[in-house]
């Protein structure tokens, strides 16, 4: 079963992302000079359509949070563009993308460290009314209680502190905090990873049942695969700082084509036990490069049983290899069609 909705390209694009990079300075000596870079995120470009929830997944590392972080400009670019409803959001001054962030919002991944422990329930989720001047004190209390009522939680708990809720509590009170300026775009940096897996499917309803009540669109960041599959319309797979396949939920999820992708989709357990025996893990061999040395060509050409001296040489774009439904599939590896004949 999923909540997800088909989003075929024919769908309004509201953010686009092209040649997106975050490079992070190695810096040494008395004179701290830039030795080399980090290469977190390099040459990642997507675009996230209207009303879809497109799930970003990749092991840690792979630059998944940073990408979202650029995207919302809390961390700098070093270069590419990145676009909302076709303005550029990584050269507007400070007073603007402020405004601009009423509509462009973030769940973060802690629900322990990203509410302030000294403020109360009500001060975290109306913060973002006062900060962008939003309605009268009346008017912010009321759309504070209102929120609260949102997200499953009772408006009674406004005078309450982060600590004296749960984990899953927390959460929610997280979401209705960055619902609180009708955004329409929101990151979710891992929204789940930290809480309790009895509570993880009641965050992911509600995040599911708010996307359809109040058209909002997601940027789903995890590694959980299970609830990105359950959750998301598109996928697309991260390596090593670039966007290596992407495409449908059920293309990506079934009919893999990079060697990458099928090596993690391998590891998603399959409810069955007699399927579950016969399925086949794809066990990488070695480790994961260092994105500040990454290797010529291809990055995952160190990693896979599949590559040619093409693969150690080029660096395979990003190409549409099918289209399916409506949504193009996006793959970066020069041997696609022969590993998918």
């Amino acid at each position: 079963m999923s909540i997800a909705n088909s989003a075929p390209s024919s769908t309004p694009t509201l953010v686009e992302v092209k040649n997106l990079k975050v490079h992070f300075p190695i810096r040494r000596g008395l004179l701290r000079r830039q030795v080399g870079a980090v290469r977190a995120v390099d040459d990642v470009s997507f675009d996230v359509y209207q009303g879809e929830t497109l799930g970003l997944v990749g092991e840690s590392g792979c630059g998944k949070s940073t990408t979202g972080l650029a995207m919302l400009k809390l961390q700098a670019a070093t270069a590419g563009s990145v676009r909302f409803r076709g303005q550029e959001v990584t050269t507007l001054p400070e007073q603007q993308i402020r405004q601009m962030r009423r509509h462009m919002m973030m769940v973060f991944q802690d629900p322990y460290s990203s509410l302030n422990p000294r403020m109360t329930v009500g001060s975290i989720v109306g913060e973002p009314l006062s900060v962008h001047q939003i309605g009268a004190p009346a008017e912010r209390a009321a759309r504070v209680q209102e929120l609260l009522r949102l997200v499953g939680l009772n408006p009674a708990f406004i005078n309450r502190y982060p600590h004296e809720f749960s984990g899953g509590q927390r959460q929610r009170v997280g979401l209705a905090r960055a619902l609180a300026t009708s955004p329409a775009f929101i990151v979710a940096d891992e929204p789940i990873s930290a809480l309790d897996v009895s509570i993880q499917a009641q965050v992911v309803n509600l995040m599911g049942d708010l996307k359809a009540q109040l058209g909002l669109t997601y940027l789903m960041i995890s590694h959980d695969l299970s609830m990105v599959r359950y959750i998301s319309d598109r996928v697309a797979v991260m390596y090593l700082g670039k966007v290596v396949e992407l495409g449908s939920r059920d293309a990506v999820f079934d009919r893999p084509m990079h060697p990458y992708t099928r090596a993690l989709m391998s590891a998603v357990p399959v409810a069955n036990p007699k399927l579950e025996r016969q399925r086949r893990r794809i066990i990488l061999e070695g480790d994961v490069p260092s994105p500040a040395n990454p290797p010529a060509g291809c990055r995952f050409n160190p990693r896979c049983v599949f590559a040619k001296e093409i693969c150690r040489q080029e660096d395979p774009p990003l190409r549409v290899l099918e289209i399916s439904d409506g949504v193009e599939h996006r793959v970066a590896c020069h041997l696609a069609e022969e590993l998918a004949a």
